[in-house]
């Protein structure tokens, strides 16, 4: 029996028009409402912002669902978001942002703007300084400041360029032209925050030296596939899919793996480092690889790292008579600007001794398990542990130190009676002064003459780690 017989058995056909009429019109307002609420729920959210302490690990939260999954190396322009994240990942070090979604910054008026639907509900901006020296405030006043701004994408400025790759801004400014703050400051922090990429992203640089730009042309090269853009000058819109403003960074001259995202740490830098210079040596004294510098060469080589202006090793002719005097192939070198050249040159040493200073960066090309030595000067203990003693052992270096006593320091000369460890409290405390002058008294104008006896003790004990 159809419907339509039982339908004529209970109803006239007036009815039945009628009664049909009526669950059309029914139908059609529950489906009205119904698409009502759920465009109500599923309409686009406010931007999702991610907050993470000083100090917590730099883990990339791109959303609640993907924590556990990989990121990709590649982004797509279709794959963009339409409802755009914005991370904050900043630290003690560094301030960092990350943002995906339809992200356009206008690098002549230094700002960066996040197109939301949603942007009408958010008054929030934010300023960053993309430079990873976050607490000297010195240098920092000489760093670009960038801000971020959600803004509706009709108010929105219009791309002029549009990217489907990622990018990352950064300031090439700071202290730029110090080797040791070019490495802790602005190249390892660039490796931590863009290997990931696979050379897939574009450089964005604020505070631009092409001089600097320039001598670190391969290393930049090898990080990315596309030329740096000086951001400052750029007066288009341009605009990614994604974007991190600033690098990450941990500590100085090393990478913290268990705050790294893909567990990155320095030993992959320094050997990123002898991928890219063509270094030949990965491991000191390595017979079985290394024959070159293993069986035709009897004395292990020893570099000296020399010092002209501050910081100066007034017996330096004598330590090279020593370190010869015990079997070293002894080299005494200030280090030059090409740092292919240098990079190479440093390489080829199993043991390197510097008076605490930028030249000791230099151990970043050395071999595996090489030597070093850093000569301490007086009330520098500090940061010759967070400097250079930490980072060495991190990229597997074998570390020694000299400690220099008052009687070895130039300072005796200039503070005559002053104890041990007195000299700082006497000639800067007492005058209420701070850093800059611990920096003059001990970084600008202190000359080391060592204990040849002494020294000659740290020589032995680099030659026997050397040779074991």
């Amino acid at each position: 029996m159809t419907y339509k017989t039982v339908l004529g058995r209970s109803f006239s056909r007036h009815e039945q028009k009628r009664l049909g009429c009526r669950a059309f019109l029914s139908c059609f307002v529950i489906a009205f409402t119904l698409c009502t609420v759920l465009k109500s729920c599923v309409g686009p959210p406010p931007i999702v912002i991610l907050e993470q302490s000083t100090d917590s690990g730099l883990k990339m939260l791109m959303s609640t669902e993907e924590i556990s999954k990989p990121r990709q190396s590649y982004i797509d322009a279709d794959e963009i978001s339409p409802n755009p994240v914005l991370g904050n990942f900043s630290n003690s070090r560094s301030q960092v942002y990350e943002m995906s979604g339809d992200i356009r910054i206008h690098g002549n008026s230094s700002t960066i703007f996040i197109a939301s639907t949603q942007a009408q509900d958010c008054t929030t901006s934010w300023t960053v300084k993309p430079y990873a020296r976050k607490g000297d405030k010195v240098v920092m006043g000489k760093v670009r400041t960038f801000k971020i701004i959600p803004q509706a994408p009709l108010t929105t400025p219009h791309c002029t360029q549009n990217f489907s790759v990622p990018a990352i801004v950064f300031s090439g400014g700071g202290y730029a032209g110090n080797h040791f703050h070019d490495f802790t400051d602005v190249l390892i922090p660039l490796y931590l925050t863009s290997r990931e990429f696979n050379r897939t992203v574009l450089f964005l640089v604020a505070n631009k030296r092409s001089w600097w730009t320039t001598k670190y042309k391969l290393l930049l090269q090898k990080l990315s596939k596309f030329d740096v853009i000086d951001i400052d000058n750029e007066n288009q819109v341009l605009c990614f899919p994604r974007m991190i403003v600033g690098l990450k960074a941990h500590k100085e001259l090393s990478i913290d793996p268990l705050k790294s995202p893909h567990n990155y740490s320095v030993t992959d830098f320094t050997r990123f480092l002898r991928s890219t210079y063509s270094l030949k040596r990965q491991f000191a004294n390595d017979c079985d690889r290394n024959h070159k510098y293993c069986s035709t060469r009897r004395r292990p080589r020893l570099l000296i790292i020399s010092r002209k202006k501050t910081r100066h090793l007034v017996n330096e002719g004598e330590v090279t008579n020593l370190g010869r005097s015990l079997g070293f192939d002894v080299v005494v070198r200030e280090m030059g600007g090409q740092v292919s050249l240098v990079a190479r040159f440093v390489n080829s040493f199993d043991v390197m001794v510097g008076v605490h200073g930028a030249g000791l960066t230099n151990m970043v090309f050395l071999p595996e398990n090489a030597v070093v030595i850093q000569i301490v000067p007086l009330g520098l203990d500090f940061l010759a542990k967070h400097y250079f003693q930490l980072p060495a052992k991190d990229m597997k270096l074998k570390y020694l130190e000299y400690k220099v006593r008052l009687n070895e320091s130039s300072l005796l000369a200039r503070y005559p009676g002053a104890a041990d460890g007195e000299v700082y409290r006497d000639a800067v405390v007492s005058n209420g002064k701070g850093w800059h002058d611990f920096r003059s008294v001990y970084l600008d104008n202190q000359d080391v003459n060592v204990d040849l006896d002494r020294f000659r003790g740290t020589l032995l004990k680099a030659l026997e780690l050397v040779r074991s």
